[in-house]
């Protein structure tokens, strides 16, 4: 069996890693006098981290988050010096999602919550577990689009799955009628089986309002707050900041 042959094997064995390097892998165990077993290593080491890093770009993409290059190491936390860094570290271990609790971060616009939530989601990620970002009226639209499909059911069941749901951005638009109970029977099904982690700019005392049922948003916090973390976001905005930068330069 020729190299060529050889790579085309490992392809139909499904090496994809292993027929990618294994002409210069055995270009190295020439000029080194590598023994077969470092060499068998080398080939082994090559697959497994094609396999990983494979898994966590499709991963990433199922996700879909909206901003995949926010992370902790581009997130400036002396601008707003008061916020819990603790406990931000904390979350980004993924620790709550073994445990199954969930986390709720609170704030006025631009102070940096889906920034959080966002990196705490691909830290998670990094860490083996499965993530779905989405913005809440995104969550709702598909929602909806799934009961019009008549796959009501499997949607809510690979919402129910996941091990970390980000719903961000409550409170940033209207909210379609059905939203309250939608939102209670997603948290309802996660509560103490899954992880969820929920952004909002509005303070919870003003919930009720928003989704027009008291008794749901009742029902909705106390499942979330129960094993729940809270993250006190602000007060100042990085949006607000940019602008006021950006019009003292024009």
């Amino acid at each position: 069996m020729n190299l060529i042959e050889l790579e085309r094997s490992l392809r139909q064995l499904r090496l994809g890693g292993m027929a990618t390097v294994l002409e210069t892998r055995l270009r190295q165990a020439q000029s080194e006098a590598m023994a077969p077993i470092d060499l068998i290593a080398s080939l082994v080491t090559d697959e497994l981290t094609r396999r990983s890093d494979r898994l966590l770009e499709r991963r990433r993409k199922q996700a879909a988050f909206r901003d995949p290059q926010k992370s902790l190491d581009n997130f400036d936390f002396n601008f707003n010096p008061k916020m819990n860094r603790s406990l931000v570290f904390d979350l980004a271990t993924s620790t709550f999602i073994g445990k199954r609790e969930d986390a709720l971060f609170l704030g006025p616009g631009g102070t940096g919550k889906s920034h959080l939530a966002q990196a705490i989601g691909q830290a998670a990620i990094q860490q083996g577990y499965r993530v779905i970002y989405r913005e809440t009226h995104v969550l709702l639209d598909d929602l909806a689009e799934a009961v019009a499909e008549g796959t009501r059911k499997e949607f809510m069941e690979s919402l129910t799955a996941v091990p970390l749901l980000i719903i961000d951005d409550f409170g940033m638009r209207k909210l379609p009628l059905t939203a309250a109970e939608d939102l209670l029977e997603i948290i309802m099904r996660r509560y103490e089986r899954a992880s969820t982690l929920l952004t909002s700019n509005r303070p919870v005392e003003d919930w009720g309002k928003l989704l027009g049922d008291v008794a749901a948003v009742t029902a909705l916090l106390d499942r979330i707050l129960h094993h729940g973390h809270v993250l006190k976001c602000g007060p100042r905005s990085w949006r607000t900041k940019t602008a006021i930068s950006g019009g003292a330069t024009e």
